[in-house]
């Protein structure tokens, strides 16, 4: 068994409206010099290490964790 972390996150031409809005917050709290906020998914999963795992995970994350159109994704496994 191995846990795999995967990130998705929104396509850097792609507009993200709640990471807009984490930006203009932040001075209001006492945060300054923060720029480019960005707002992604972080899944945690744990499978069993059998057959191709990196071609088992690319499939699932392109159909059905992440909208390939305007998403990218990143993942990383670990040994448990």
């Amino acid at each position: 068994m191995v846990r795999v972390r995967i990130d998705v996150m929104l396509k850097d031409e792609i507009l993200d409206p709640q990471g807009q809005a984490i930006e203009r917050a932040l001075p209001a709290l006492g945060f300054s010099g923060v720029d480019r906020v960005r707002v992604g998914k972080h899944i945690e999963l744990d499978v069993d290490d059998a057959g191709d795992l990196d071609a088992q995970i690319t499939e699932l994350a392109s159909k059905l964790l992440s909208n390939p159109v305007i998403e990218r994704f990143t993942y990383r496994i670990d040994e448990r």
